[in-house]
This record gives structure tokens, sequence and C-alpha cells, in this order.
């Protein structure tokens, strides 16, 4: 098991792994072999087709067939290997999950992939591991996946990324930062990141944790007011969500201090309220934030296909880019194609993406956005490209 450098300690309260049972596999698929000798290859997703998560999943799903076209061609195959995907709905449950992997690698697949899920993102890994299948996570953010095992990759930004992101937002060396949050699992874990990488860089960090079941929130407004911090870092979700902004901004917070928080999919733009413009906003990806030729390609692909971008569209170009990449260098090999991963640059749909030797953390450019009105509702618009290195977790050793 390896160990990680401070800052990567802060996440462990994300999700909690289970003991599961390997399965052995049988004769592989890819053993067989096509008309020109080379043997096609299965692709296995497990995503959230339906469950709380399914917008997050069908964003994935878009990506993922959009990079796969791209990545081959348009021609389903590379180095002459024909790959084909089946898609299972694991509904955001980790045992349900669990048991479409084993049944998958029971059936001969090495690679499996998706995921938007944190808590089933953890026991997919560890099926990777006991199995020797290459697995790609998707979207789900949680900071232990990285560097968990030499089998286990991720295609989109994980939570130290996000935190790091909002430090940009003041300078760290003794700043002081609040952090307001509901006071459970999601509320304490975003508290011990903040700790752990805007601490770890000089700044004074305090919290005020609301109770998940509040309805009212003046009194703990009033708390952040008194604290006279430079910065507020907001970590909330759920129904009470509008409320609470509206509580922030008649309290004057979001006018006496900078306050931030990350920007979510399409369907949250409007939570905000009235406070959306005086919200500062550390982004993961929006529709047309990168600008590139490759985000261009990506976006051009899923609205011609009837789907619309969202913020977990490029985790699933980019797993299809990996898993091409892992495919035309080792296909047939897990071990060949861990390599080929390790240390992989590429030009994914935010731009430069570079796939980490050492512990597999996707380096990658992140945002800093804002909320403009358009029309009756909310659009998001660029501030800021950050630079992926200078927000790249700390690295995990061992």
């Amino acid at each position: 098991m390896r160990t990680r450098k401070s800052l990567l300690a802060v996440a462990a309260a994300a999700a909690t792994g289970l003991a599961l049972a390997a399965c052995a596999p049988t004769a592989a698929t890819t053993g067989g072999s096509d008309d020109d000798g080379a043997a096609p290859v299965d692709v296995g997703i497990v995503y959230s087709e339906s469950g709380p998560l399914a917008a997050y999943g069908a964003a994935y799903k878009e990506g993922f067939e959009a990079g796969l076209d791209h990545a081959t061609g348009g021609t389903g195959t590379v180095a002459g290997h024909e790959i084909t995907v089946t898609y299972h709905d694991d509904a955001g449950d980790p045992e349900k999950a669990v048991s479409q992997a084993k049944d998958l690698i029971g059936k001969g697949y090495q690679i499996l992939a998706g995921t938007v899920v944190s808590g089933v993102a953890l026991p997919l890994a560890e099926q990777a591991e006991q199995n020797k299948v290459l697995y790609v996570s998707g979207p789900a953010a949680v900071d232990t996946l990285t560097g968990i095992n030499r089998y286990t990759f991720r295609s989109g930004r994980q939570s130290l990324q996000d935190v790091a992101a909002a430090g940009t937002f003041v300078d760290p060396q003794g700043a002081k930062v609040v952090v307001f949050a509901q006071d459970n699992a999601f509320g304490q874990g975003n508290l011990a990141a903040v700790e752990g990488v805007l601490g770890e860089q000089g700044a004074e960090v305090s919290s005020v944790l609301v109770p998940e079941d509040a309805t009212e929130f003046t009194p703990f407004a009033k708390k952040v007011l008194d604290a006279q911090a430079d910065m507020v870092f907001v970590a909330w979700a759920g129904a009470t969500t509008g409320a609470m902004w509206q509580g922030l901004d008649q309290q004057g917070v979001l006018d006496e201090t900078t306050v931030v928080t990350g920007l979510g999919d399409v369907a949250t733009y409007g939570a905000y309220g009235d406070a959306a413009e005086k919200v500062s906003f550390l982004n993961h990806y929006f529709p047309g934030a990168a600008g590139t030729e490759t985000e261009t390609v990506m976006l051009d692909a899923v609205e011609a296909a009837g789907g619309t971008p969202d913020l977990f569209t490029p985790d699933g170009f980019v797993a299809a880019q990996m898993i091409v990449h892992a495919i035309e260098e080792g296909a047939g090999d897990v071990e060949a194609m861990v390599d080929a991963l390790e240390g992989y640059t590429f030009e994914g749909p935010k731009g430069e993406t570079t796939v980490r030797a050492s512990d597999h953390a996707l380096v990658q450019p992140m945002y800093q956005a804002r909320l403009v009105e358009d029309g009756d509702t909310w659009a998001p618009e660029l501030v800021e490209v950050i630079d992926g290195e200078s927000v790249a977790p700390a690295e995990v050793t061992g």
C-alpha cells in the first residue's frame, strides 16, 4: 500500500472501501483474432445510467462516445483491434457495480471504465488490483483513488485540485480562510482538504459547520462575518442550497469578502438566485471554457449526436483517449497497457493533460469562472485558465 504526503491524507473520509473477493477471469475475449490477426478488445463501462447521479453518467457517456470516435478516427478500431464497448448501469450502488465488474472480468474483459460515484470507484479499484485488469475511473473525485494501486487510473480531476483552484483567488500565505459547510462527512471532508492544501500554503483555516437539518442560516452567516475572513470557501449540497445562499447574501457576507465555491453542472446555475453575480467559482469544466481544437471536436460531436455538453463530458472523452492509447500500445497485455498510460501526455479537450507516472494523478487545467445573466437564466463566463501543474495534487509516494 502506498503512503501519501500530508496533503493527500485529507480525503480518507470521502468514501469507505469494501472488502471484496476477487474472481478469476476465464479465457480473455481478447484471445480470439480477427481476419487481420489482431484480437478484438472488449471494454466494460460501469456508470450511473440511473440513480441520483444519472445526469453525470449521461454526460460521461456522451463524452466517451465522442472521444472514442475521435481517438480512432471514426473507425472504432486501433492498430487493427476492433473495440467493443458495453455499458452497465451501477445506479450509484457499490455492490451492484462490483457484481457487474466481477461478471465482466469473469468473461475475460481486461479493461473497465466509468463511475461517477466515489463510493463505487474505490471498490472497483480493489477489483482491478485483485484481478490485474486496467481500470480508468470517471468523474469520481475521491482523492484516495490516486495512487491506490498500479492498475487504477482516473479520467477526471480530484477534490484536491478543486481546493487548490480555490486557493488561486487569494494569496494563501497569511490569509484567513473560513470553510462554510454542512456538518456531515461531505463538509468535514472539504474542511480537511482546505486545511491540508491551503493550510499547508500558510493560510489560517477555521470553519463554520452547519447542522444538516438547519433551515435558518442567519446565525451562521453572522459567525462568518465575525471571522473577518479574506476568503470563505463554501461546500454545500442538497435542497437547502438556495436558502443558504440567500442567507449569506442577506447578511452581507458576499459583499464583505471573497466567497468561493465550485461551479457544478448546468442544472445548478439557477440555484444561487440574486447571489450568483457575487460568488467566485472554481471550475473543473463548462462548455466553451477551454477554447481548444479538441474541445471543439468534442462539443460538435456530442451536439451532433443529440447530447448536451456539461461538467463531466470531458471525463468521458479523456477516458476514451486513454483507453485507445493503452490498446494501441499493449492490447491483450494489461501490464503493457498500464506502462503505456504512465507518464502519457496528450491533448485532451481541456488542453495538455498528463497521467502522472508515479501515482496516476491526472494533471490538467482548471478554471476560474463567474455566472452572468443570460436572458432569464444564468451562464458561465471564463475568468482565468489555471495551469494544471500549479494545482496538481501532492504526489503519492510509496
